[in-house]
């Protein structure tokens, strides 16, 4: 059995590398806003690095916002269906046909969500 303490990070490995190299790696983790120890880490074993992780869970906010947006849309056509009373059989099909479609790519996009998740868990 693994015990936790096994997974402390205490012990230290010295490496030599040239001063110009050492600036390098230093820039991209100023620019990623990593560690250099997450750098090197998740470069060795092959994991997403955190910079990664963020925009992937940025992106994944932002296409939740989308849907939210088509949501208020569709609240809006609904208030404006009511206040008129009435919508032509061809808006209405038109309408029904958007939904629908709207239900497919939400189906999609959690599908994708759940692998992008799984990935991220399974990364760490």
């Amino acid at each position: 059995m693994i015990d936790k303490k096994d997974f402390k990070k205490k012990n230290c490995i010295k490496i030599r590398i040239s001063i110009i190299q050492k600036e390098k790696w230093k820039k991209v983790c100023s620019e990623k806003q990593i560690s250099l120890t997450s750098l090197i880490i998740n470069s060795v074993e092959n994991r997403m690095m955190d910079d990664e992780r963020r925009k992937v869970l940025a992106f994944i906010e932002k296409q939740d916002n989308i849907f939210g947006k088509i949501e208020t849309n569709i609240n809006q056509f609904a208030k404006i269906a009511n206040a008129q009373k009435f919508i032509s059989e061809n808006e209405l099909r038109n309408f029904s046909d958007k939904l629908s479609e709207i239900v497919i790519l939400k189906k999609e996009q959690n599908e994708i969500f759940m692998k992008i998740y799984a990935l991220i868990a399974n990364d760490h």
